[in-house]
């Protein structure tokens, strides 16, 4: 996953104004100080005009003044120190003291600050912070998927086969960096196809990956408006072609003509040329889907999506009762 440089430079500015701040503390603590030990700013000065002396000294390669000087600048040093001790001096503290407000370690790698503050916009952009806190596989449960409840396709329980599906979905997880998967879950209304998706969309979101969830409704609003605006500015297609995973959920909602077909192959299309994955749920069984689209968005799909079948009692009744 890689930050947009928009995103990058909004993680930036808020390091600048950080260090800004620990600046203007320090700035105004070192002036109250200097008020009562005005022999500070003498010192400052002095430190500067030693530190040019060594440069200069360094470049004429004079030892001896350097020497000299060094030992000079210690002196310099420590009379300061023994002031600010007798100011009580204490230095004002970074927001993180690991990078010191930088977002960075010594090492050249990022923060733990830099990390957490990628995954709060991370989570902010996907458009399911609410629901995958209450969604996600610590409360997913078996429980509402009956071992007696036989699909008459398969002649397998529903139990079975949701057991099957969980599988596949953490392989989805654990296969995502080396091969770029992609998944259809399809069933009827209320089998948890949704919760599932949100389940992927934490896991991953936890790891540092750019997830945008999307009904197929607001899907085809957004790419409409785009393509129908007259704002060249916009650029919420390369956020859906360009982000790690897109999830589109209850395909088949949405208005069906032309362009949602032309808009969803399209965008199917170009993510897989991107080499980006899709996850995709749906109502539809898979003889729905190829009826209600195109051969060649149904052949994509079937072609390049592992296709997973969840069936049983719908739970959201079942918790009403």
């Amino acid at each position: 996953m890689s930050l947009s440089k928009y995103q990058y430079d909004e993680i930036m500015r808020d390091y600048e104004r950080m260090q800004t701040e620990h600046r203007r503390k320090k700035d105004l603590l070192m002036q109250s100080i200097s008020s009562k030990f005005p022999r500070i700013e003498v010192i400052n000065q002095e430190i500067s005009s030693v530190s040019i002396a060594i440069a200069k000294a360094t470049v004429l390669d004079n030892k001896d003044v350097i020497c000299e000087y060094r030992e000079k600048l210690q002196a310099l040093r420590d009379e300061k120190a023994d002031i600010l001790n007798q100011a009580g001096y204490k230095n004002i503290p970074y927001y993180c003291p690991d990078c010191k407000d930088t977002g960075y370690l010594d090492t050249g790698k990022k923060c733990h600050c830099f990390r957490q503050k990628e995954l709060e916009l991370l989570y902010s952009q996907s458009n399911i912070k609410n629901a995958i806190s209450r969604e996600n596989f610590d409360t997913f449960s078996y429980e509402y998927y009956s071992p007696s409840y036989i699909d008459k396709a398969t002649n397998i329980s529903a139990l079975t086969n949701i057991k099957k599906v969980v599988i596949d979905c953490r392989s989805f997880i654990e296969n995502f960096d080396s091969r770029n998967p992609n998944l259809f879950l399809y069933g009827s209304t209320g089998v948890g196809k949704t919760f599932l998706t949100n389940c992927i969309a934490k896991e991953l979101l936890d790891r540092y990956h750019s997830v945008i969830y999307l009904s197929a409704i607001q899907l085809f609003d957004l790419l409409a408006e785009e393509s129908f605006s007259r704002d060249n500015n916009s650029s919420f297609t390369d956020d859906i072609l360009n982000c790690d995973l897109l999830i589109i959920d209850d395909l088949g909602t949405e208005l069906n003509n032309s362009f949602t077909i032309s808009a969803l192959f399209n965008c199917l299309n170009e993510r897989l040329l991107r080499k980006h994955s899709t996850i995709i749920s749906s109502n539809l069984s898979l003889e729905d889907l190829q009826n209600q689209y195109n051969e060649r968005l149904f052949s994509r799909i079937i072609g390049n999506y592992k296709t997973l079948k969840i069936f049983g009692e719908d739970i959201r009744f079942l918790k009403r009762n």
